[in-house]
């Protein structure tokens, strides 16, 4: 019997919540299926900043990278300055853990949740594979005479070769195993940004010679945006760099159904990677027992997938897929028809 060790970062706001039901999913899953597992919970987050000025201990690291999988709620505390915790907590465990993938499948499940006209879920239905460790993130330029009418602010895009194809391989080979076309897009914008997306382009040119059953296409982000929005059953899977990695999947999220329908993964294919809603913290809905917690369940399920555990992520997708289709009246916070514990409970039922 499979035994797995599991760190869960409950975090801020909604995200104690929405873990929770996450748990309750996994410890069900577990007893269908026959695997063990344990869990380590990590108090990372505004609350411990606050109270002791650090973001995460020098420890942290080293004992994350022991762990087969991590389970993150939500980080984002409004007593904190912005940056400070998703610097310090999110980028860091990115960065330092390797996991240079952010994996984020978009399904709609309902079209009464799509704000989307005359789109069903045979129109929704595709993958973004985003790099998730260098571009713009990678935290590269600063400030000259900060503060004056003279300032000077410098971001750069940081893209390696090394960085560009391992991500350019990992969706070469997500779309051979797992997609429904065979076809894999490049989002960039070779037009304007000259340099760093002649080097995605080229490398993911080069890769395809590899690939020869998988159909490929290239598209400017700008585009990506309209068509998301007309044409969304173009797309099959889709790999893209950091920045617009992570504002093409906010705009997926909206037409899948919303943050609470919406997980994704920060995967280092050969380490530990971390699951998550993508929702944030909410912190108007803490406590209240309304915040929708079917994309932290959906994380469980990548979480499981990333595993092996194909079986009980396939059964918990499914459930989550009849909850959503012949339960709940809507997918946003306090309109569900039911509270947080009650959707964890309906996943469980019909696991």
């Amino acid at each position: 019997m499979n035994n797995y060790k599991i760190a869960v970062i409950p975090g801020d706001g909604t995200g104690p919540e929405v873990v929770n039901e996450g748990l309750k999913v996994l410890a069900a899953a577990a007893q269908k299926f026959g695997f063990k597992y344990e869990t380590v919970n990590y108090d990372f987050g505004g609350a411990r900043y606050l109270r002791t000025g650090e973001v995460l201990p020098a420890s942290a690291i080293g004992e994350l990278k022991t762990f087969d999988a991590m389970f993150l709620g939500a980080i984002g505390h409004p007593d904190v300055k912005p940056g400070i915790l998703e610097k310090g907590i999110l980028l860091k465990l990115r960065f330092d853990l390797n996991q240079y993938i952010n994996l984020r499948p978009v399904q709609l499940f309902d079209a009464r949740f799509c704000p989307l006209k005359d789109k069903g879920p045979e129109h929704i239905n595709f993958t973004v594979i985003r790099e998730n460790s260098e571009g713009l993130y990678a935290g590269a330029g600063g400030n000259l005479f900060k503060d004056t009418p003279q300032e000077v602010a410098i971001q750069e895009s940081i893209n390696t070769r090394f960085g560009v194809e391992r991500c350019v391989r990992y969706a070469y080979e997500y779309t051979q195993k797992y997609s429904r076309k065979k076809q894999l897009t490049l989002c960039g914008k070779t037009n304007v940004l000259t340099y760093a997306f002649d080097l995605w382009q080229r490398t993911f040119n080069e890769v395809a010679k590899e690939y020869a059953e998988i159909k490929t296409d290239y598209a400017h982000v700008d585009a990506i945006t309209m068509w998301f929005v007309k044409n969304p059953e173009w797309f099959d899977v889709i790999v893209t760099d950091n920045m617009f990695g992570d504002i093409i999947t906010d705009l997926a999220a909206m037409i899948q159904g919303g943050m609470g329908i919406a997980a994704g993964g920060n995967i280092n294919p050969d380490g530990v990677s971390m699951f998550e809603p993508i929702g944030g913290s909410a912190p108007k809905y803490t406590g209240q027992g309304v915040i929708n917690p079917l994309a932290a369940i959906g994380a469980v399920a990548m979480l499981l997938r990333e595993v092996g555990e194909d079986k009980a992520a396939n059964a918990i997708e499914k459930s989550i897929r009849l909850v959503v289709t012949t339960k709940i009246k809507d997918l946003a916070a306090g309109k569900m028809g039911y509270s947080t514990a009650e959707v964890g409970d309906l996943v469980v039922k019909h696991l």
